[in-house]
């Protein structure tokens, strides 16, 4: 039976049960099989190589998710094909590319983990009551490392860009430093 975190982060000031692990920094990435927009399955190892910005979102439906995914697509653009920026979320395909037509992001991939929520249960972004991901941003080296785990207490605020945004610049200068 999967791991389950009960108050770990609140909705709308109501804990909340995050089921599978805290994936922490220092940890090695686990993989997972999630679904893009034309409904084709990909995996964590799809990407292997690549830097990597995850971030998850409870429905890109609402308010405070439609904003982080457009700022990640902004962030995408600057950190250009140097980082893979995946954005995660329990919606269907089809709502998801209504999504990206109409905000027009498209420096970022879309995924759904709406079939068996491989990611949410791999990455303990799954909130038990509500089937939907807890927002988070997790930022992964090239060697598959995660070097930055944010799970944000509040669902419905936002996370810390800042934080996350430095932390993929960092891997990426430690990466051109190392050549």
């Amino acid at each position: 039976m999967a791991q389950e975190r009960t108050g770990a982060v609140t909705l709308a000031g109501n804990p909340v049960t995050l089921i599978g692990p805290e994936i922490k920094p220092g940890n090695k990435a686990p993989d997972f099989k999630v679904m893009t927009r034309d409904r084709m399955e990909t995996t964590l190892s799809d990407f292997n190589g690549k830097v990597i910005m995850l971030t998850t979102v409870p429905s890109l439906d609402t308010g405070v998710c439609d904003l982080q995914t457009k700022r990640f697509n902004e962030e995408a653009m600057k950190l250009g094909d140097r980082v893979e920026v995946l954005t995660i979320s329990a919606d269907l395909p089809f709502a998801q590319n209504r999504w990206c037509e109409a905000s027009g992001a498209n420096s970022i991939t879309i995924l759904s983990d709406h079939l068996d929520m491989s990611f949410g249960l791999a990455y303990g972004t799954y909130i038990k009551e509500h089937r939907l991901e807890c927002r988070s941003v997790f930022v992964i080296d090239s060697e598959g490392t995660v070097v930055y785990a944010e799970y944000v207490s509040e669902v419905t605020n936002h996370p810390d860009y800042s934080s996350a945004i430095q932390a993929a610049w960092k891997v990426i200068e430690n990466k051109a430093s190392a050549y």
